[in-house]
């Protein structure tokens, strides 16, 4: 019985996916549910699996192709029926040969049973050269190399140049006395992995403070539909990660159901398997608003990017120490910069200030993240 190996379906947002290296060929036996090959996707790389138990006996498309959701890319056979076919064990065989006007008939002396294969095997592709150096003068170290974007990669500059052309964004800026979340942090540090088995980090702070914002702010947790406007009475929090591969922005939803702990522990869920490559589509898809922590590679003032349909994006920087006046004299404390970018075509910049400050007040007053206030 031939069975068909069919590409997953994808998400609405997303039509196609490249095939990458196939992890088996033509006459391997496959086990259900064993990894035959990967496909990557604007997002996710998702693993195409075989449906039954067999023999591999067809690829139909090749490494590198471009594939759509529910395309047939290869056969297994799992039949038992046996039929009469050369023996080819033995290396050398007396043979009779007849022949005619329209062909040559190779006749074995012996027929042995064994597993009929009704699809022919499609010749194993041709494996894709690796990029090579190209020499553009003899000194050394003046080599180049041209590789293909990935389609994750291409993706994202995609919607980087979308986003910058679809929209009106600008930035705005404040900076945030860290000191109150740092001390808060060091008093109970301890006592919160004990009870929840997590690390107390400044990402839950920033979820929250963002939450208390969006909520006195609603335009800043909507988006543009054509001519509508989208509010959302939920909030979705797209949280961007760094990959080796790029970056992704898993969501975070309804955030403002969630405590410190259960934030903590799903942004660190997201991290890892982000870099293993186990975020789901669902997981990508959505969100009302999104928070980038350029400050962990050391940034100290960016403007991040809108991740559309998003209308604001929250660009957290490095905690630096830095003086200020406080009461009429001048201190060191821990600073942080704080910017929104957002899209001017929705948010006014009184309510992209605002919302900001009111990030801001929360962050240096966080027992007001606690009591949700």
């Amino acid at each position: 019985m031939l069975i068909e190996v069919k590409t997953p379906e994808l998400s609405d947002s997303i039509t196609e996916g490249t095939l990458l290296e196939w992890h088996k060929q033509p006459g391997d036996a496959v086990i259900r549910d064993e990894t035959l090959i990967d496909l990557e996707t604007d997002k996710v790389i998702l693993e195409i699996s075989a449906p039954a138990s067999g023999v591999l006996v067809a690829l139909l498309r090749e490494n590198g192709a471009v594939v759509t959701a529910g395309e047939v890319i290869a056969h297994i056979e799992n039949g038992e029926t046996e039929t009469l076919a050369p023996d080819l064990s033995v290396e050398v065989r007396k043979q009779k040969v007849t022949e005619d006007k329209a062909e040559t008939v190779v006749v074995p002396e012996k027929p042995t049973p064994v597993k009929a294969i009704t699809q022919p095997v499609v010749p194993e592709p041709i494996a894709q050269r690796p990029p090579q150096p190209v020499v553009v003068d003899s000194r050394p170290g003046r080599n180049e190399r041209r590789e293909p974007m990935s389609r994750l990669r291409t993706r994202i500059a995609e919607r980087l140049l979308s986003a910058q052309h679809s929209a009106a964004i600008l930035t705005t800026f404040n900076e945030v006395n860290m000191q109150p979340v740092m001390d808060l942090r060091a008093r109970y540090k301890d006592d919160f992995l004990r009870e929840h088995g997590v690390k107390l980090g400044f990402m839950s702070f920033f979820a929250k403070a963002a939450v208390l914002a969006l909520k006195q702010f609603p335009v800043v947790n909507a988006s543009i539909d054509g001519s509508e406007i989208v509010y959302h009475d939920y909030y979705d929090l797209g949280i961007a990660v760094s990959t080796t591969r790029g970056l992704v922005v898993p969501v975070l939803r309804d955030a403002d159901c969630k405590g410190f702990a259960e934030i903590e522990r799903g942004i660190g869920d997201f991290a890892q398997r982000a870099e293993t490559l186990q975020l789901t589509l669902e997981e990508l898809s959505g969100g009302t608003f999104s928070i980038s922590n350029g400050g962990v590679f050391g940034s100290l003032l960016s403007t991040p990017i809108l991740n559309p349909p998003q209308s604001a994006i929250l660009g957290m920087h490095k905690i630096q120490e830095r003086p200020i006046a406080e009461k009429g004299q001048v201190i060191i404390r821990p600073m942080m910069y704080l910017a929104l970018s957002y899209d001017h075509r929705l948010i006014d910049g009184r309510d992209a200030v605002q919302f900001l400050v009111e990030m801001k007040n929360a962050l240096e007053d966080p027992a007001r993240l606690m009591l949700g206030i």
